[in-house]
């Protein structure tokens, strides 16, 4: 019989047959627990964890197995180990706050044991597992004071039962796959983070992530290559970009987190597990670090950044809209037609704007398109931002990474830490998908990561497939961090798309990005109605609160964002039928009268019903979505 230690909440509990212990850590509020099990007896073996959940009484085992262990190129950590001991439990408590994001009070809120195991040489792994009210953490650490090894393998995998929904992203370098509910269960190939789940009872979400990322190891994603239902992490592939896809680690050194957020829909999209879990900024002065709203011009004319005028056109657009940043997309190197880079730069200061400019990160010799390689190394990137301070820029975008290898994530780091020490802002595309890295380097405003509105350009497929794409992200890749889908576009790009004009305005609200494009032309916006263009002038990309109100991945959601006191609601339909929605206003402030102006579908895709009137959390907003539409909705209240 299997050997089990046995810890509940924060209490001992002793069996009476000593081989037949098991380890439980419980999160606060009792409705998740983790328990580690042992394979083989007498405490030796292969380890696993479970994890469980409660939901209105009834148990759901969401996870029946978690496979654990690494291997070293010294040693094995993942097969005949032996537990020492269980610490003590620990409650960890923390509150932050975020300058940018879903919520900007957050907390960090966990029960933690930490297990100390040893293998068959003697030598030590420690088991770091944290139950929180809203999914499980756990990391390994080795806890030898020196050493340099190569980790060549790491074994955890999640078990995911037959019948089990699932929501994913077939992996890309760039992670600009699409996603969509795999019915098909037996497929078998890489997977992107992060990966969401339904429980076979219904009883439960889980989405699957890392967090805590740092230099000491590389990007992993999923694989169920081997065995259909085992989804292990896996190193990147060989042929990724520059280095070995295996990390190189000195010892102490302790892995990044392994994030299962867990509870209802509402739980998953509310979350900021993957930030909470993350190290803390030592940034002192973040005064500098303004997120905003920007006018971009790529997605209407690709090459528009090497025309003078394009470039003056997106800063009066930023102008006129109220938006603080215009962005210098690709080959503003070669920028012609009446004016140079000095000279941009000088007309979007003159209209109170602040230029965010673009990089090729020079990581990939085939990727000639330019400025490149000026990030590559220290001496050019402290030149390059030295410069970029002196002219008055704000950020950067820096494209074209490809490759989660070790190499590349201190790449990231270096770009991070280097242009802090001039104030620039940062953001990256061709990239992996957020790890937490915003809470330590809380001037990383945004990371795309993700087959945004860029894709109008690139085929037809997505024509057809962003409504079910656009209301799973919602639930998936936004979750765990900054999205830079570059939203809101009523015109049509290279190749249209079938989503309504209601659609597209309900995304501003719908996504968060620290840094959020508006993708449009300038015609494309200054057409609207003048209810519609107001709300666009005012909305936020930084929020106080978020809350999911309603929703199912592919299907349809709705969400609230409060700024200050007022409250922002965007909903989308991707379905090829219209529905009537009927939103409590619960949310709302008790006894507070709110002005509502309801921006809806009107009688066609391109038509727009306004309404306003007077609200308060006993009523209820009904709302008419066409077939692929959507609504926006700002609430203030009135004092």
């Amino acid at each position: 019989m299997a050997y089990r230690i046995f810890i509940i909440g924060l209490l001992w509990l002793n069996t009476i047959v000593a081989w037949s212990q098991q380890a439980t850590v419980a999160s606060p509020n009792g409705r998740i627990s983790v328990q580690l099990f042992n394979q083989q007896q007498a405490g030796t073996g292969e380890w696993y964890l479970s994890i469980s959940y409660i939901h209105n009484g009834k148990n759901s085992e969401a996870i029946p197995r978690i496979n654990l262990g690494l291997v070293r190129s010294d040693q094995d950590f993942s097969k005949n180990l032996k537990w020492l001991k269980t610490g003590k439990p620990v409650f960890i408590q923390e509150q932050y706050s975020a300058l940018h994001g879903k919520r900007s009070q957050c907390r960090n809120s966990a029960h933690e044991i930490v297990v100390y195991f040893e293998n068959s040489d003697q030598s030590k792994l420690n088991l770091i597992v944290r139950a929180y009210d809203d999914g499980v953490a756990f990391r390994y650490e080795f806890p030898d004071k020196e050493g340099t090894y190569v980790v060549q393998d790491e074994i955890t995998g999640y078990l995911i039962p037959g019948g089990t929904r699932r929501w994913m992203e077939k992996w890309d370098m760039a992670n600009e796959a699409l996603y969509t509910r795999i019915k098909d269960e037996a497929v078998q190939q890489t997977w992107s983070y992060p990966a969401l789940f339904n429980s076979a009872d219904s009883l439960c979400w889980y989405l699957i992530h890392e967090a805590g990322l740092d230099r000491s190891y590389c990007g992993t994603k999923l694989s169920n290559v081997t065995d259909k239902d085992l989804f292990k992490l896996t190193f990147p592939d060989p042929g990724d970009g520059n280095g070995s896809s295996q990390p190189t680690i000195a010892l102490p050194w302790k892995s990044p987190w392994r994030v299962v957020i867990m509870g209802s829909l509402a739980d998953i999209v509310e979350s900021t597990l993957v930030d909470d879990v993350s190290p803390a900024t030592s940034m002192t002065n973040t005064d500098w670090i303004q997120p905003g709203v920007a006018s971009w011009n790529y997605w209407s004319d690709n090459h528009g950044t090497k025309d003078y005028r394009v470039v003056c056109e997106f800063a009066d657009l930023a102008a006129d809209m109220g938006w603080p940043y215009t962005l210098l997309d690709w080959e503003w190197d070669a920028m012609g037609n009446g004016g140079n880079l000095e000279d941009a730069l000088k007309y979007i200061h003159s209209k109170g704007v602040k230029p965010l400019m673009w990089y090729n990160s020079g990581a990939f010799k085939w990727v000639q398109a330019t400025p490149r390689d000026r990030m590559l190394t220290h001496e050019s990137r402290v030149k390059e931002f030295a410069w970029l301070k002196e002219l008055g820029v704000a950020g950067i975008k820096v494209d074209f990474f490809l490759s989660e290898k070790q190499d590349m994530i201190r790449y990231y780091l270096d770009i991070l830490e280097d242009a802090a020490q001039y104030e620039i802002m940062v953001y990256f595309h061709g990239c992996l998908v957020p790890r937490g890295w915003a809470r330590t380097y809380p001037h990383l405003m945004t990371y795309e990561g993700i087959r945004g509105a860029e894709w109008y350009n690139n085929g037809p497929e997505f024509t057809v497939t962003a409504p079910e794409h656009n209301t799973v992200i919602p639930f998936t890749r936004n979750v765990v961090g900054a999205m830079d889908y570059t939203p809101v576009t009523f015109t049509n790009s290279q190749f249209p798309h079938i989503t309504s004009y209601g659609h597209e305005l309900a995304l501003s609200v719908l996504y968060e990005s620290g840094m959020q494009h508006m993708a449009d032309r300038p015609e494309g916006f200054y057409n609207l109605p003048d209810a519609v263009r107001t709300f666009l002038k005012t909305v936020p990309n930084a929020w106080n609160d978020t809350k999911l109100v309603d929703g199912y991945p592919g299907k349809d959601v709705i969400m609230a964002r409060r700024k200050g006191e007022v409250w922002y609601v965007g909903g989308i339909n991707a379905e090829s039928k219209e529905k009537q929605k009927s939103i409590p206003l619960d949310f709302l402030s008790e006894g507070v009268k709110y002005k509502l102006t309801l921006i809806a579908d009107g009688k066609h895709d391109k038509e727009f019903n306004i309404q306003i009137r007077v609200v308060d959390q006993s009523g209820s907003l009904d709302v008419k979505l066409l077939r692929r539409g959507g609504f926006a909705a700002v609430l203030k209240p009135i004092l």
